[in-house]
């Protein structure tokens, strides 16, 4: 039976999690969407429900967390996990509010700690003010996030604005001192009445104790950060074996590709390096807003390079030219144009024999994976922090897939993801 039953509010954010507990010893599959009716749940010390749910409408998002939350009940795992972005993704009206709400509720516990932080990816949180590298929140680029712009670090303020409960602080200075004074400091504030912790964390070290310090808390929120200590739980009380092959993925053989969506400064960037190396089409949804014509225009041009060397396809922009993009369609149908080209043309590309897919950007992984009537997704090793290879099981060809958060990865992911695959195969 699983152990930790993990629900991601994005597909990306899902694959981030499953990847630090596979790097932590736990086999971890992802499932994509709500298990439907008796579906068997596969064999698997964690498994993570993936979500559309990040910037769903508010009930629609608490309805699919708490369906996930049954899901993994039944299916017998013994703790809970609430993963969403490390960079707080939301708006003053939520979801992570009113979603951790909903899931305390359910489980009849009346306190979580959330804690975003992941030092490997540059996130911090320091007296409750989240950094992205040495930047607050607010000044990172996530103002202009097209979704859930961020523009309060003060991750206190922001999820007190999204929850009737209150909020209190687990500051650095308590948290340096480790697990038992993070124990405690966590006890206190819910006897204080608080509803949620924010924790402070600068490093490794730190997760690693709020994830003990957590060991017996029947929900934990954050970002897959705080995760990392959670395995270690499991094993002190007996119930999780060694696991040295937890990382272990069977091959694909096929074409390789990189479809982006993502927006965000680190995606431009490793799409600029990737154009470098390999070929590169850069869509243009502003010069034509239209789905279907963007797909063909695309596939004409794939058709003649799909070969030994992966395809960069991306409809990523500038903020300005997002901004235009929004002006001109409306928000929401921006965002749905993009999703639906990019669906269609990662559909039609495994159609002709791509099995290695990197898919950059959270919503764009989500009609992606969707797409190509994904279910389950064993995960593999890490290729950055954050993000691992995975394998499709249950549905379609065999398939290789890289969902990557828009925000993270080294300037040559791309590149990477493509070696290391390679590299590990062939070891």
């Amino acid at each position: 039976m699983p152990l930790l039953g993990c629900i991601a509010d994005d597909f990306t954010g899902a694959t981030d999690l499953a990847a630090m507990l596979v790097g932590n010893g736990m086999r971890t599959v992802q499932l994509i969407g709500v298990p439907r009716g008796p579906e068997a749940l596969p064999e698997a010390d964690a498994l993570v429900v993936a979500l559309k749910s990040r910037t769903a409408p508010v009930a629609e998002a608490v309805a699919d967390s708490l369906a996930a939350l049954e899901a993994l009940r039944r299916g017998g795992c013994r703790q809970f996990f609430f993963k969403y972005c490390s960079t707080f993704d939301s708006t003053d009206q939520g979801n992570i509010g009113p979603v951790a709400d909903a899931l305390l509720a359910a489980l009849d516990a009346g306190f979580a700690l959330a804690c975003p932080a992941f030092p490997a990816n540059g996130r911090s949180v320091y007296q409750g003010h989240l950094f992205v590298g040495s930047d607050l929140l607010n000044e990172s680029g996530m103002e202009n996030h097209p979704l859930t712009p961020m523009r309060d670090a003060n991750l206190v303020r922001v999820l007190s604005r999204q929850t009737e409960g209150a909020v209190g602080l687990v500051p650095y200075a308590v948290v340096e001192r480790g697990e038992t004074a993070i124990r405690q400091a966590l006890t206190a504030l819910q006897e204080q009445g608080r509803r949620y912790a924010i924790v402070d964390a600068l490093n490794e070290r730190h997760l690693f104790a709020i994830g003990a310090a957590s060991a017996r808390h029947p929900l934990i929120t954050g970002g897959s950060g705080v995760a990392m200590g959670l395995p270690e739980n499991f094993r002190r009380a007996g119930l999780l074996a060694a696991r040295p092959d937890a990382a272990f993925l069977a091959d694909a053989p096929g074409f390789a590709a990189v479809i982006a969506g993502s927006c965000s400064r680190a995606t431009l960037g490793q799409i600029a390096r990737a154009r470098e190396t390999f070929p590169t089409l850069e869509l243009d949804p502003l010069a034509r807003p239209d789905a279907r014509a963007l797909a063909r225009q695309a596939l004409a041009w794939a058709e003649e390079r799909l070969g030994a060397t992966p395809v960069v396809i991306a409809a990523s922009a500038p903020p300005e030219r997002v901004r235009a993009l929004q002006e001109k369609l409306g928000r929401a149908e921006a965002g749905a144009l993009v999703e639906a080209a990019l669906a269609e043309i990662s559909a039609a590309l495994v159609a002709r024999g791509v099995r290695r897919l990197v898919v950059a950007g959270g919503e764009t992984a989500g009609a992606v994976v969707a797409g190509l009537g994904v279910r389950r997704l064993r995960i593999g090793a890490a290729i950055d922090p954050g993000v691992p290879w995975t394998r499709a099981e249950g549905s379609g060809p065999p398939l290789l897939l890289a969902l990557k958060s828009g925000n993270f990865g080294a300037p040559d992911f791309f590149l990477k993801a493509f070696d290391q695959l390679g590299a590990s195969l062939a070891a």
